[in-house]
């Protein structure tokens, strides 16, 4: 046992196995403090991250109702600027369904035998017509009434009259090869969508290049067919417009721009309303964009309105009276009938009288102011064929 104590080595061994054992249990402790530690920390983030989702539950409920009550303000909003717009567009709707009247009134009872007046009338009579039709489009995408039509018209009165309603109308040819009347209640939105179109072609062709309207019959009713000799439109703007003339519900005034760009829209809306189609999908044999306004039968009649006679406007001091020769419906015969049972008729060519030539030794007389006011009347009479409306109380559908 002596010995063994005297033994420097086993002091040594012992040494290191307290140190050991010391060690073995300072690392239990330490790794027990940390696995405490570890739970602890799981426990912590087990809470935060039940926390983090009740606050990100939270955050989306009150998004959804802030988006909701977003919402809620903006249809307010809209319906309430529709409702200014609306009744602020009656208004003058009525304003220049008045002022058309009177001037119409001056033109042929008061002042037709003075041709420079007349012409006058005239210009502001055709600014006016486009006046009106910014105002009816407008009414028409707030929701409103465009006006009351008594009576059919002929396609090719409606036509004409939505020529009438543009900037550009002299580079507007109409080609007809029916005669068939649109019902009163669609001649109005027809007429006003048929404008947009015209519109839309002769500020984005070429100023001086021809925009057609060729009205044919189809199985299903009757198509108008505007060709342009524009540039074209993108796939990005054909899928806007598709967008626009196929809505499925209200159109938004302030998703239209700023200045808004309201053609496409308004025929979108009206095309729905009343039950036609409007599409701007193909390519004129022009190189421009082709757009079609498809009338079903339902929008049709037989009972197509004679043409009105116009009466002559005498201009003082001319040796004869001076007609309304601006080009309307000529002869038609039936060449059958539709799958609807509405008469198929091709218009004949009509035949104009041209003037009688000038002696040899005599120059080319300039036009007068009085062919001038002739031409400014005879326009303007033709286009009011298909205008004829009042603008007064009644259903919003009419």
């Amino acid at each position: 046992m002596t010995s063994l104590m005297k033994d420097p080595l086993l002091w040594i061994l012992l040494g290191v196995l307290v140190t050991a054992v010391l060690a073995v249990m300072r690392a239990r402790r330490t790794n027990m403090a940390l696995r405490r530690q570890g739970a602890d920390l799981r426990t912590d983030r087990d809470r935060l991250d039940a926390e983090r989702l009740r606050l990100h539950a939270e955050y989306e409920t009150l998004r959804a109702e802030h988006e909701r009550a977003l919402a809620e303000v903006r249809d307010v909003a809209e319906s309430e600027t529709k409702d200014v717009l609306r009744a602020w567009m009656r208004t003058l709707q009525v304003l220049a369904d008045e002022q058309q009247r009177s001037i119409s009134d001056l033109a042929r009872l008061k002042y037709g035998n003075d041709p420079k007046i007349l012409a006058d009338f005239m210009t502001i009579d055709h600014t006016n017509s486009q006046f009106g039709r910014r105002a009816q489009g407008i009414a028409a995408l707030c929701g409103g009434w465009l006006g009351r039509r008594e009576a059919a018209a002929s396609v090719y009165d409606v036509a004409r009259s939505a020529q009438g309603r543009i900037r550009h109308f002299d580079r507007v040819q109409v080609h007809s090869q029916v005669n068939v009347a649109v019902a009163s209640t669609a001649v109005e939105p027809v007429a006003v969508v048929l404008a947009e179109l015209l519109d839309n072609a002769t500020n984005y062709s070429a100023p001086g290049t021809p925009v057609e309207i060729n009205i044919q019959s189809v199985p299903t009713g009757v198509c108008l067919i505007i060709d342009d000799a524009g540039l074209g439109i993108s796939q990005e703007e054909k899928d806007r417009a598709a967008a626009l003339l196929n809505a499925q519900g209200p159109i938004s005034i302030t998703s239209l721009g700023s200045p808004p760009r309201v053609g496409f829209a308004v025929a979108g809306v009206l095309a729905a309303r009343y039950g036609f189609k409007v599409s701007v999908d193909s390519v004129s044999p022009y190189g421009g964009v082709r757009a079609v306004i498809l009338l079903p039968e339902s929008l049709l009649t037989q009972e197509v309105p004679a043409p009105a006679e116009p009466a002559p406007v005498t201009v003082a001091g001319a040796p004869k009276p001076l007609v309304d020769t601006a080009p309307g419906p000529a002869p038609v015969a039936i060449v059958g009938k539709t799958a609807g049972g509405l008469p198929k008729r091709r218009r004949a060519v009509a035949v104009v009288p041209q003037p009688e030539p000038s002696a040899p030794d005599e120059p080319e007389p300039e036009q007068s102011s009085e062919v001038t006011a002739s031409r400014l009347g005879a326009f303007a009479r033709g286009t009011l064929l298909g205008r004829d409306t009042s603008i007064t109380e009644g259903s919003q559908e009419q």
